[in-house]
């Protein structure tokens, strides 16, 4: 079992304390946990299907149509009415708490899209008769899942990049200081939108391009760390004794540096989800079709008659951000040395 430190221990009863980011933390997680079992949550095709005795797996497994009494080698349509019928009368079948996948188009409305909430879509569809209920669940999992990529990876390379500046100094201070001076004036949009037109966007792609300028938001933080700690004693000692400069980076300044690091992750995990629906709203965002935030919100946009599509999306990205930011305030006391 690991035991913490009694400053480990100091900084979680800190962040305990605050209670609101401490409850939204915990609220955040649980939120995330049922959207990674999005496609157990709304889905097209049953989760479970008896058939004569047989018991099939629809998620898991392509089932012909063919082995439930249909003409058709294809794969079942599980909303298909003839289908439907044939199943409920030899056997029975468990639906997800949602029929409709992000991608499902709803073919039984009684009004043209976008219908308003009914019994079969919770939250109304959009202009496309796709269930919007099933669109902000897929939605919320790539927006967190994009956006804990994204600050991992520009975790690592701003830590590594401002280490090597704050602890060298010098001529590798300097040029690394004018290089993310320039890097960091580059126009991102601009950068997407000619990009865009070379290369079909999806989701490592548009990663890959927020991670080139995302990460030199820790670099100014890591870097003055180390400018700091390269000339305290621990440091000096531990070179006399001779000691590689690998080892001193990791074991005595790194450590620090990641204090000051960790108070910046959930706010920029806040950023990377923001840029993200920004993109998609403008359409340089994930490809077309995509559960997207970002697409919804534009699509409430178009549809001021539809007031459902808005909502829906605005109250789902706000719950988010706004549970991020109490836990990013939560971390800032766990780690201020003021608190005890």
């Amino acid at each position: 079992m690991m035991t913490l430190s009694p400053i480990q221990r100091r900084r979680f009863e800190n962040f305990r304390r605050n209670r609101r980011g401490y409850w939204s933390l915990w609220l955040f997680l649980i939120l995330f946990a049922v959207s990674l079992c999005a496609e157990l949550i709304a889905n097209d095709k049953p989760l479970l299907v008896s058939y004569e005795g047989e018991l099939y797996l629809p998620l898991i497994e392509k089932i012909p149509e063919e082995t439930f009494g249909g003409f058709l080698p294809t794969e079942t349509d599980y909303r298909d009415d003839f289908i439907r019928e044939e199943i409920n009368s030899k056997g029975w079948m468990l639906w997800p708490p949602v029929r409709f996948s992000y991608d499902t188009v709803n073919y039984n409305l009684d009004q043209p899209s976008p219908a308003p909430p009914s019994a079969d879509n919770w939250l109304g569809t959009d202009d496309q008769a796709r269930d919007v209920a099933a669109r902000v669940i897929y939605g919320f999992r790539i927006s967190v899942l994009f956006g804990l990529i994204l600050t991992i990876l520009s975790c690592i390379v701003g830590v590594a990049v401002g280490a090597l500046q704050g602890y060298y100094g010098g001529k590798v201070d300097l040029l690394g200081q004018r290089f993310v001076e320039i890097w960091s004036g580059l126009p991102v949009l601009f950068v997407l939108i000619i990009l865009s037109a070379f290369i079909k966007p999806n989701f490592w792609w548009l990663l890959g391009i927020m991670l080139l300028f995302s990460w030199i938001a820790l670099v100014d933080v890591v870097r003055a760390e180390f400018l700091r700690a390269r000339n305290l004693e621990y440091v000096k000692a531990a070179r006399a004794l001779g000691l590689g400069n690998r080892k001193i980076m990791f074991r005595h300044i790194l450590p620090n540096a990641m204090v000051a690091t960790l108070t910046f992750l959930p706010f920029i995990l806040t950023s990377a989800i923001t840029m993200l629906t920004s993109l998609d709203f403008l359409g340089f965002g994930l490809p077309p079709g995509s559960p997207s935030l970002g697409e919804l919100i534009s699509q409430g946009k178009e549809n001021l008659h539809a007031p459902w599509l808005g909502i829906s999306a605005f109250v789902s990205l706000a719950l988010m951000l706004t549970l991020l930011v109490f836990v990013g305030e939560a971390v800032r006391d766990a780690f201020d040395p003021r608190k005890n």
